[in-house]
């Protein structure tokens, strides 16, 4: 029996479609045909999880204590260890009874609090091109998206003297993430001064998302917005140990900062889940309290990737900064081509997934992100491919 009669709320059919679940659609079908991908598309990082942390895991699922509901907001000692981390990689204060939350990763963190903070038709301002939740968190609950773009020639910071007064005077939240995905940009301190004293001028909540502060290069330490004097009365700011700790699938997250939002967002998280297996919270605990060598590990092995693919992207005609931070290239599409066109021919010649820029929203049209996920052999590979494929960057077009 069909049930055509059946609509999707208005909030469902309001999303556009979204770019990642139509590109694994495609890698299936390629796989189907015996395509030997190199999948350079997703922020999903390779490798395993650090030993200690997957010895954690193990012993705390013996512990039967374990194996009931944990607290809605977390474990008391989760709790302390994300202070603890946060005070000794940021100098930054915070009370683990109320000023920081365990999340079931910090994308269902972000898209949450919009579902607890913004009502129809609120104005919500949000960088593009951007990390897709900053702008589908915010849509689902009804919010007025407007888009602030970004440009090269301003190295991808948002100019907060191009927002229309009327438009800050209506904002009631502002995204924003860096180091940058996807445009691997990072911000100096005094831009996050600016956009601290911006928010307080128009009374806007401040959301920062520092997925990939621990991701930074060549001496770089990214700023913390909670480091900003003022910040924690308007702001909070998400984390994830995804990327740092080689966790993506065990969907640990946290977000700190203003304790009247932070029990917003779990009054709202409350009648929705469970929070965190406690076993999990038990190692992400781990996790933070590793010595900086494993920090130090993880920040090599994407430095020694980024450098090896700009060198054998700049022999192709790519003409690339040099990222300080995140483990992403963001790269310039031929001139006169789409990015979802140079994105599908890339993978139609060579089997290589890059994602295109527009996946990000409109600003990131002309451009494809490549995420530095696999070992240099691997991405050695992918540049003899395109070599091979006279896929060249230098030329005014390149045939579809």
């Amino acid at each position: 029996m069909s049930l055509n009669w059946i609509t999707p709320a208005d909030r469902l059919r309001s999303l556009p479609p979204y770019v990642f679940a139509r590109l694994d659609e495609l890698k299936a079908n390629a796989r189907a045909q015996g395509v030997d991908l190199i999948d350079l598309g997703m922020g999903n990082p390779d490798g395993a999880t650090p030993a200690p942390i997957v010895e954690a895991a193990c012993s705390a699922l013996q512990d039967a204590k374990n194996h009931g509901y944990p607290p809605f907001e977390g474990t008391a000692s989760f709790r302390k260890a994300i202070t603890d981390w946060y005070r000794r990689r940021y100098g930054v204060n915070l009370d683990p009874d109320g000023e920081a939350l365990p999340l079931l990763g910090s994308k269902e963190g972000l898209t949450h609090l919009a579902l607890a903070y913004i009502n129809p038709g609120d104005v919500v301002l949000v960088p593009s091109p951007s990390y897709p939740p900053h702008f589908r968190g915010p849509l689902i609950a009804g919010g007025e998206i407007y888009p602030l773009i970004l440009k090269a020639e301003q190295d991808w910071l948002i100019d907060l003297a191009a927002i229309p007064d009327r438009i800050a005077e209506r904002a009631k939240i502002l995204y924003f993430n860096y180091p940058s995905n996807p445009t691997t940009a990072t911000a100096p301190r005094e831009f996050f001064e600016e956009v601290v004293a911006f928010a307080r001028h128009y009374q806007i909540l401040l959301v920062h998302d520092q997925a990939y502060a621990e991701l930074a290069f060549d001496g770089y330490q990214p700023t913390s917005l909670l480091e900003i004097p003022g910040a924690k009365e308007i702001g909070v700011e998400f984390h994830t140990l995804s990327k740092t700790y080689n966790m993506a699938g065990w969907r640990v997250g946290f977000v700190v900062g203003n304790r009247h939002v932070i029990q917003g967002l779990r009054t709202l998280k409350t009648n929705l889940d469970y929070g965190i297996f406690a076993a999990l919270q038990t190692a992400a605990e781990t996790a933070l309290q590793l010595p900086d060598k494993y920090l130090v590990e993880v920040q090599d092995r994407y430095r020694t990737r980024r450098d090896f693919l700009l060198k054998g992207l700049g022999e192709l005609g790519w003409s690339i900064p040099t990222p300080k931070a995140t483990m992403y290239l963001w790269i310039p599409c031929p001139p006169g081509t789409g990015s979802t066109d140079f994105a599908l021919s890339i993978l139609q010649k060579t089997g290589v997934v890059v994602t295109p820029g527009n996946a990000f929203g409109a600003g990131g049209e002309g451009y494809v992100r490549i995420s530095l996920i696999a070992d240099c052999d691997r991405l050695g590979e992918a540049l003899d491919r395109f070599r091979q494929s006279n896929i060249r960057f230098d030329l005014p077009t390149i045939a579809i």
